[in-house]
């Protein structure tokens, strides 16, 4: 008997670190256990897990003195993915398993008392840490070897019971390497709706693809019935497939809240999040005991958060947004320590104009006040951040169907496309992808437009109805209307229309 490691990773959010679990059975003394290194409750009770399932799966458990160390120590360690490596690390160290299979091995799964190991949130970013931690292989539960099979540049093994664990480590038998088929449950092949279901709506159609182009913000006021929640559902069916680094990262968040499908497929389509109004402040941006789990915000991280009913949603929670907006990542702080989560999405707002909404203004019984009032839940510096703003009105009789029908959403889509290729061309050497990300001093320095084409923003700056980020917000989709264009440089119309984009809610 004597001190042997395994390894096992702590999340903080979707940033993993390696931890090095080593164990030290002494005989002489009480037999009892020690675990060192900020463990947190559901940590200590493993202790008991461990013991359970290490008997149940056939084992003898050392009588002696068994004290567990979990480096770095300083870090608290929170969760029940150790528990196949602390099993491990007991055996190792009674001398009943021999250690050479364990070096370089990185293990994870929750045990249950009979020995199954249990899925566990987390494992993708888990294991890209254990990529970058330089391990060589990564023994997980079966059920997550799917989606352990996203990551690359590691040997991975699925396991369903600890006896199989302790018989590969043995050299007594294998792991599973492929996922089990699973012919009850295939792929979800359903796509987003299309935007032929739109009738009328030139406006907000053509503020959709300007969003979709650029990855702007949307504002759309209106009554109920003029399509705005249908319009929002739709802006993911036009954006580009994400790359595979962002598809990465948008699994990664998916993964540690636990909402990857059985198949666990890599997220190559924009996720779309639409939260109900009463959702609390951490449901929205994250939060929770102990180390925060990712909110709303950060579900629709590389994809579409939808904000419906806004005015509905009080000020306490639309504004926790503006950060993300501006930072693109939210950081919680807790005792444990502090998380980061991305969030680099794309807002779209909904509302009504007033609190009774009736179907034509003219009918609204509201007075002026509670107009104001209504939509002054919507602050100026949330409204400062949203690039496209447009206002909705009822269907006319010449918008039915019988006279010419809507486009579909892959023509636009192949106009959006155009667009982002043109966007990515000019900004891939600055490490941007498209005209939203593009700070703004940098678009001033290095890509100034001429005088004549900015003097409505120069004007807008005097008369103190722009704002600076204002100023920058136009120039970005002055942009994006120019690349819609097909034009090199954006010219004096790019930058009416999309200055005239921030004006066009008012009641």
């Amino acid at each position: 008997m004597g001190l042997h490691t395994t390894w096992a990773v702590a999340l903080f959010g979707v940033d993993g670190v390696l931890v090095e679990i080593e164990s030290d059975v002494r005989g002489g003394g009480l037999p009892n256990v020690q675990l060192l290194g900020l463990p947190d409750a559901a940590l200590q009770e493993s202790k008991n897990r461990v013991r359970a399932a290490i008997r149940n799966s056939g084992e003898h458990w050392p009588q002696s003195c068994v004290t567990l160390a979990l480096s770095p120590a300083a870090m608290p360690k929170t969760g029940t993915s150790f528990d196949t490596a602390l099993a491990m690390a007991v055996l190792a160290g009674a001398e009943r398993v021999p250690p050479g299979r364990l070096e370089g091995t990185v293990f994870f799964g929750e045990l249950a008392l009979d020995g199954r190991i249990r899925p566990v949130r987390g494992l993708l970013p888990g294991l890209l840490a254990a990529v970058a931690g330089g391990m060589r292989r990564a023994v997980v539960p079966l059920e997550g070897l799917r989606e352990a099979k996203l990551v690359e540049r590691i040997e991975v093994l699925g396991a369903e019971r600890l006896e199989e664990v302790i018989a590969w480590a043995r050299g007594m038998g294998e792991l599973s390497r492929e996922p089990t088929a699973d012919p009850g449950s295939a792929p979800d092949s359903s796509e987003a709706p299309d935007l032929v279901d739109v009738v009328g709506q030139p406006d907000a159609r053509w503020a959709l693809e300007v969003a979709a182009a650029g990855g702007h913000h949307l504002l759309m006021v209106g009554p109920p019935g003029t399509g705005k929640t249908m319009l929002a559902r739709r802006l993911c069916g036009l954006l580009p497939e994400l790359p595979v680094p962002r598809a990465l990262e948008t699994t990664a968040v998916h993964s540690v809240a636990g909402e990857l499908s059985e198949q666990a497929e890599l997220l190559r389509t924009p996720p779309f999040v639409a939260p109900h109004h009463s959702i609390s402040v951490a449901g929205l941006i994250g939060g929770g005991a102990g180390l925060a789990r990712p909110g709303a915000v950060s579900r629709a991280h590389n994809g579409v958060l939808l904000v419906d009913e806004a005015c509905e949603w009080g000020t306490k929670r639309l504004e926790s947004m503006r950060t993300a907006l501006e930072e693109g990542e939210i950081r919680l702080s807790r005792t444990e320590g502090t998380l980061r989560y991305p969030a680099r999405f794309q807002l779209v707002l909904a509302t009504n104009p007033c609190p009774c909404a009736p179907a034509r203004d003219i009918d609204c019984q509201c007075t002026p006040h509670a107009r104001r009032k209504y939509l002054a839940k919507l602050s100026g510096p949330l409204l400062d951040r949203v690039d496209l703003r447009v206002r909705m009105r009822p269907l006319s009789t010449m918008e039915l169907p019988g006279h010419e029908p809507p486009e579909s959403s892959s023509r636009v889509r192949e106009r959006v496309s155009r667009a982002r290729r043109a966007a990515i061309r000019r900004w891939e050497n600055h490490g941007w992808s498209s005209n939203s990300e593009v700070p703004g001093p940098e678009l001033r320095r290095e890509f100034p437009l001429p005088e004549e084409a900015t003097r409505l923003l120069d004007r807008g700056l005097d008369t103190g109805s722009l704002t600076a980020r204002g100023v920058d917000r136009c120039l970005r989709v002055a942009w994006t209307l120019g690349d819609l264009d097909g034009v090199e440089r954006p010219g004096p119309e790019h930058v009416a229309a999309a200055l005239q984009f921030r004006g066009r809610t008012a009641p």
